[in-house]
């Protein structure tokens, strides 16, 4: 009797997880639409939060909460605050193309879709028990990662420690993105506009943000040294770092925000982030091992990993917290003050 309720009750969630999952798809695949007939661009804004927002939902569902926590601060968070910067500079609506223009790219999309499907075929089917993912991968990243690297979060060991290459090219592509960002928007700086943010004057808006800038602070620090244990890390803690001094200065002025982190800051922290990760390497040669190998950074192989693990993080974190900072207030340089009678 009670193996067959447990069979029905089986039953009933495997129907209810199925009905989630094909709505979350559908609203997924109506935002796209809904993207790509818009020409309002402030909508389109919104809504690619709302998919940004859609997506992490679907990765919790699929128990990849670490990509689902990424997504939500990248895919929400940071990415429509600088949209929003990027409409004030190039307006609101976006023209519509001429029939000779938008042909060509709707070739060019469909060839590149195509081919996308094409590159697929030969990939295992998803949820196949057999994918060698599954039989030879995470097996032995489960099995084994307790105990050589002595940490519960599975997914911080395999990021940090054992595709510890692969993480360091990853800040290196971001400092290397804030550079080139720097480089581009500086050859042609126009005036700067002290108030671009459209809340300054809000007192309501101005309160609820000293309230709740603060603990968005204290949480990205948590989500920064917390990673070993549960879903977080550097990437994640600064993005939600930058986008709490994003919100300060929209709230409360560019000026103001800048004596509190200048621009010259946050170019020393972006590269002082990448070369704190990658002096862990060097450290770890000096003491005999390996380019990031952690175990040799102490007399315990596991307090070696812990040890680098944590130092790498804050590199991450840090890089990742000022590129963000120095790319929002490249963007808000390029904005136009607003003539006298427009204000």
């Amino acid at each position: 009797m009670s193996r067959s309720l447990r069979n029905e009750g089986d039953r009933e969630g495997s129907v209810i997880e199925l009905f989630i999952n094909i709505s979350l798809l559908s609203l997924l695949l109506a935002t796209a639409i809904g993207i790509v007939l818009s020409r309002d661009l402030l909508a389109v804004v919104m809504l690619t939060g709302i998919y940004g927002f859609l997506s992490a939902s679907f990765f919790v569902l699929m128990d990849a909460v670490d990509v689902a926590f990424t997504e939500a601060a990248v895919g929400s968070g940071i990415s429509p605050l600088l949209m929003l910067l990027t409409i004030a500079l190039v307006g609101r609506y976006e023209a519509v193309p001429a029939a000779n223009k938008a042909l060509p790219a709707l070739i060019l999309v469909v060839i590149t879709g195509a081919l996308l499907i094409m590159g697929t075929l030969d990939m295992p089917a998803f949820g196949d028990a057999n994918a060698p993912a599954h039989t030879h991968v995470a097996p032995r990243y489960i099995e084994v990662s307790g105990e050589e690297i002595g940490i519960p979060n599975i997914v911080t060991s395999v990021l940090a420690s054992y595709r510890g290459f692969d993480t360091f090219g990853e800040v290196l592509v971001i400092f290397t993105a804030g550079v080139g960002v720097l480089s581009l928007l500086t050859l042609r700086p126009l005036p700067a506009n002290p108030s671009v943010d459209g809340a300054h004057g809000h007192r309501v808006l101005r309160i609820v943000s000293k309230i709740l800038i603060p603990p968005i602070l204290i949480f990205a620090l948590y989500v920064q040294f917390h990673g070993d244990y549960g879903p977080g890390g550097g990437f994640q803690a600064g993005v939600i770092f930058a986008a709490a001094i994003i919100l300060y200065t929209m709230f409360f002025g560019v000026d103001l925000a800048r004596r509190v982190v200048s621009s010259s800051v946050l170019r020393i922290l972006a590269a002082t982030g990448a070369l704190l990760y990658g002096s862990v390497g060097v450290v770890s040669m000096l003491n005999g091992g390996n380019f990031l190998d952690y175990s040799v950074l102490a007399e315990s192989a596991t307090a070696g990993q812990h040890i680098g693990i944590i130092v790498i993080e804050l590199g991450v974190g840090i890089t990742v917290a000022a590129v963000m900072m120095l790319i929002f207030y490249c963007f808000v340089s390029q904005v136009r003050p607003a003539p006298e009678g427009e204000k």
